[in-house]
């Protein structure tokens, strides 16, 4: 009895000693990575002794322990110790300072343990219709896609997740988007940009959404975020300020035969982009062609005498044809204006020629009728002196005066009336 109660002992001291040697060890060891970069669990095999293994957790990490390679349980921070004597024991770290738990086990431990998966981690879980955007701290840390599951461990950071219907929501906020495009995180945003289609509508534009080639509506001025998960998302861009559309060097026969060639310009306003888009498959294309067959309308109907004396009939009659029908499809045309009528070389020369004769007979004409004049009015003034002699002696007078201007000395004898009657007879 002696004996083996002094073996005993000897045993019992042997163990306590051992234990606290394993202690001492497990204490003193402070020189492990730290893993809050890292977001798998690391693998360790513990301090190995002869009957068994010690295990240290620190305290901002918690450890899934294997047996024999199966999964036990999980490990809160400390030390602990297991006999290694039948079995092998080995745990897997994480850094519950990192957001995202991944492990290769995360589905199995949440369908069989899912008690110690609750205590642990938070679960967020999307259906086949919807993405999650999860915020830790309010930092956005994850989007996370259709149809996944991720765990979050618990005891550090809050949680908050926005879920977003796919088939429903399209909209993202603002601020929210800004945030996610401009990230510095390149995972994160490299799944932004795959998720969220962003577009700046300038101003003095309209910007029309089209959600899987349909319209879906207009957007003003701004910035426009949408997601774009399951769906093609695009936004087009009109400018609905006064535009100016140039139509030149059109060639056009007149009625007469003539060919000219017009520059026209035409000013042009969206009033209704929607409709304009709804009706036409190209609205610039479709009003400049318009432009074409109302010009061509303008002057095929008209001689070219008829274009040049009024080159406003052509903007009357262009405007005329274009908003009739350019009104209902929400297109405001303001103003249509002729250029240049550029006539062919030759008709440029006869058309000097007919202006040149139309000028000279218009002048000979203005000759002929003041000389008909001017021998008008010395009829009327000979039938005047004849019946009256004073007219006629002050007509003799003004006669007198004209020679007289143009002699420097004269004489004079018998008296003025003998110079007058010498005149008369010198006349005869």
């Amino acid at each position: 009895m002696t004996n083996g109660a002094s073996h005993n002992s000897r045993v019992q001291a042997w163990v306590r000693q051992r234990n606290e040697q394993a202690l001492a060890l497990a204490r003193g060891s402070g020189s492990r990575p730290d893993s809050a970069t890292n977001t798998k669990p690391k693998i360790n095999q513990g301090e190995r002794k002869m009957f068994f293994t010690t295990f240290i957790v620190r305290k901002h990490e918690r450890a899934l322990l294997f047996r024999d390679g199966d999964f036990v349980k999980f490990l809160e921070p400390g030390v602990h110790r297991f006999v290694t004597v039948l079995h092998t024991y080995t745990v897997e770290r994480f850094d519950i300072t990192v957001p995202r738990f991944a492990h290769r086990l995360q589905d199995f431990l949440v369908e069989h343990y899912a008690e110690d998966v609750a205590r642990y981690f938070d679960v967020v879980t999307t259906s086949a219709d919807e993405i999650a955007v999860v915020y830790h701290d309010e930092r956005v840390t994850l989007i996370m896609a259709q149809a996944t599951r991720h765990l979050f461990p618990k005891g550090v950071r809050s949680i908050r997740v926005e879920r977003y219907a796919v088939r429903e929501d399209l909209d993202v906020d603002a601020r929210l988007a800004k945030r996610l495009l401009a990230g510095t995180d390149p995972t994160l945003k490299a799944i932004a940009d795959k998720a969220i289609y962003a577009r700046v509508v300038p101003d003095g534009h309209i910007g029309l959404l089209y959600v899987d080639g349909e319209l879906a509506r207009s957007l003003a001025p701004g910035f426009h975020a949408f997601f774009a998960v399951e769906r093609t998302v695009a936004v087009s861009l009109f400018d609905t300020r006064v535009q100016t559309l140039e139509v030149s060097g059109q060639e056009i026969l007149t009625k007469d035969k003539v060919a000219v060639r017009i520059n026209l310009t035409a000013t042009y306003q969206y009033a209704d982009v929607e409709a304009a888009v709804r009706e036409t498959k190209d609205p610039l294309d479709h009003l400049y062609k318009e432009v074409q067959f109302g010009l061509r309308g303008a002057v095929g109907t008209r001689t070219l005498d008829a274009l040049l004396e009024d080159k406003t009939v052509i903007d009357t009659s262009v405007a005329a044809h274009l908003k009739e029908h350019f009104e209902a499809i929400g297109i405001t045309v303001k103003s249509v204006g002729v250029k240049d009528i550029i006539l062919p070389g030759d008709m440029k020369m006869l058309l000097g020629q007919v202006v040149e004769a139309e000028k000279a007979a218009q002048a000979n004409v203005i000759r002929r009728r003041e000389e008909t004049n001017a021998t008008r009015s010395l009829l009327n003034t000979a039938k005047v002196m004849e019946t009256n002699a004073v007219a006629l002696r002050l007509k003799e007078l003004e006669t007198l005066e004209k020679i007289t201007d143009k002699i420097g000395n004269i004489s004079v004898y018998g008296g003025l009336d003998g110079v007058l009657n010498d005149l008369v007879r010198m006349n005869k």
